[in-house]
C-alpha cells in the first residue's frame, strides 16, 4: 500500500467518525424506511434527520434532496430526465468542454436522440468565457449543466453569474458539484441552481450514496424504475446507514472547515511549486494558481516525463498520484480537459499528472513528494545522459 496518498479527488478516505455512524446505524437502524412499524420508523426518523442535515449544508429545502448512488446517478438523472421531460419547448443544451464523463456521456446519448449540445471551450486556465455562453443561449435552450469546479485542473466556473443570467430563462440550470461541495461554500438560491449533484465519497463519506438536489417546482418522473421511494422521485429502498455516514460527513465538514481545508489545500499547492522550483526541476502548472479555485487540485506537466513513467516510478515509492481523471485513467484516450485547454498536439496531454489532497495529507507528505519528484527527474536524467554516450 502506498505511503502517501495523493488522489483524493478520485475518492478520499472515510473519516473516522462516519465509519463509527456507519457501523452504529448498521446494527441500529437496518428497518426498511418505507415501513409503517417501528423498526421502519426509527428508519425513516434517522434519514429524515440527515435529510435536514444535508439540505440545510446547501441552503435548500429538506423536500429538495433526493438521495441516489452518486454523482453519476445525479447527473445522468437532472441531464436525461430533463431533456425528455421538456423537449417539447426545445431540444437545445450547454455545457463545458470539460465536464465529468458522468456529465459528457447522457449527453452523447441525447445527441443520438435529435437533441443538440453546445460544449464552450475553456482558455489556458481552464475557464470558460460569459461573453461565450451568453451568446450559445438560445429561445429553444431547455437546459444548462456546467461543473461547479474542475476535477483535473481544479478551475472554478462562474456558477453565481450563470445563474443570475438564467433565472428569467426558461433553461433549467445543473451543476456537477462532485468535486466542489466539499470545500466551496453553496448557496442555491443564491446562486439560482435548479439542481445539483454530490457524492459522499469526495468527502470522506462512503461509496455508493449521493444526492440529487431539485428544486421545489422542477419535476419530472424517477429514472429508476420501480417503488415509491423518495416521494416516488428515486425507485429503491434506502440506503439509510450509508445517507447517516453521508451527514455525518457534512457535519464534520463545517463552513469552517471548508475554508481551514481551502487554506491548508493552497499552502500545499505553493509548497510543491516552491519545492520544484528550488530544485530546478523543469515544470509547468496546468491552469492556474487561483486561491479561489478548486486548491484541492493541483495538475502538473513535467516537461519531457510522460505521465506513465512518473506516476509508475512515484508510486514505486510509496506515492499514488493520478495520471488525471480517475474514471478514465485506466484508458488509452488522452485527457480531453488538458486537450480542450491546449489543444491536441500540446505535450502536457501525455506529460502531466494529478496530484489532489485530502483531509488528512500533512505536510511531511508534502515534503516526502517533492523528493520523490526530484529523485525520479535526477534519475531519468542521468538515464538519458548515459544512453546518449
Amino acid at each position: 500500500m502506498s505511503e502517501v496518498y495523493l488522489d483524493n479527488a478520485a475518492t478520499t478516505p472515510m473519516a473516522p467518525e462516519v465509519i463509527a455512524t456507519m457501523t452504529k446505524e448498521m446494527e441500529d437502524s437496518w428497518g426498511n424506511a418505507s415501513t409503517g412499524y417501528s423498526y421502519g420508523r426509527h428508519s425513516k426518523l434517522v434519514m429524515e434527520n440527515s435529510r435536514h442535515l444535508i439540505a440545510q449544508s446547501i441552503n435548500a429545502d429538506d423536500n429538495e434532496i433526493i438521495f441516489t448512488s452518486g454523482g453519476t446517478e445525479s447527473d445522468n438523472t437532472a441531464i436525461i430526465q430533463t431533456a425528455l421531460t421538456r423537449q417539447q419547448l426545445g431540444k437545445h443544451i450547454i455545457t463545458t468542454a470539460i465536464e465529468h464523463e458522468a456529465v459528457l456521456k447522457p449527453l452523447h446519448f441525447l445527441e443520438q436522440h435529435g437533441f443538440e449540445v453546445t460544449y464552450l471551450p475553456v482558455d489556458e486556465n481552464g475557464e470558460i468565457s460569459l461573453d461565450d455562453f451568453k451568446a450559445a443561449l438560445r429561445d429553444d435552450t431547455i437546459l444548462v449543466t456546467i461543473m461547479t469546479g474542475n476535477n483535473e485542473v481544479g478551475s472554478r466556473m462562474p456558477i453565481h453569474e450563470i445563474g443570475e443570467i438564467l433565472k428569467d430563462h426558461q433553461a433549467w440550470f445543473h451543476t456537477d458539484a462532485v468535486q466542489a461541495y466539499g470545500l466551496l461554500p453553496i448557496d442555491v438560491k443564491r446562486d439560482h441552481i435548479d439542481m445539483l449533484s454530490t457524492s459522499a465519497h469526495k468527502l470522506n463519506g462512503p461509496k455508493m450514496i449521493g444526492f440529487l438536489y431539485r428544486r421545489d417546482g422542477i419535476s419530472f418522473p424517477s429514472f429508476i424504475k420501480g417503488g415509491d421511494q423518495e416521494t416516488k422521485r428515486r425507485a429503491g429502498t434506502e440506503n439509510v446507514p450509508a445517507i447517516a455516514a453521508f451527514a455525518k460527513a457534512v457535519e464534520l465538514d463545517s463552513p469552517a472547515e471548508k475554508q481551514r481545508r481551502q487554506e491548508r489545500y493552497y499552502h500545499f499547492k505553493q509548497k510543491i511549486v516552491q519545492g520544484l522550483r528550488d530544485n530546478h526541476i523543469d515544470f509547468a502548472v496546468n491552469g492556474k494558481l487561483d486561491p479561489n479555485g478548486l486548491n484541492h487540485v493541483l495538475s502538473i506537466w513535467f516537461k519531457g516525463i510522460s505521465t506513465y513513467v512518473m506516476q509508475t516510478d512515484l508510486d514505486l515509492a510509496g506515492i499514488a498520484v493520478s495520471g488525471g481523471s480517475a474514471c478514465t485513467a485506466g484508458s488509452i484516450e488522452p485527457s480531453h480537459v488538458l486537450t480542450a485547454m491546449y489543444g491536441p498536439d500540446s505535450p502536457r496531454i501525455s506529460q502531466s499528472i494529478r496530484i489532489s489532497f485530502g483531509a488528512m495529507n500533512t505536510d511531511e507528505d508534502i515534503d516526502k513528494l517533492i523528493a520523490a519528484i526530484v529523485k525520479i527527474v535526477a534519475k531519468l536524467k542521468q538515464v538519458k545522459e548515459e544512453g546518449a554516450d
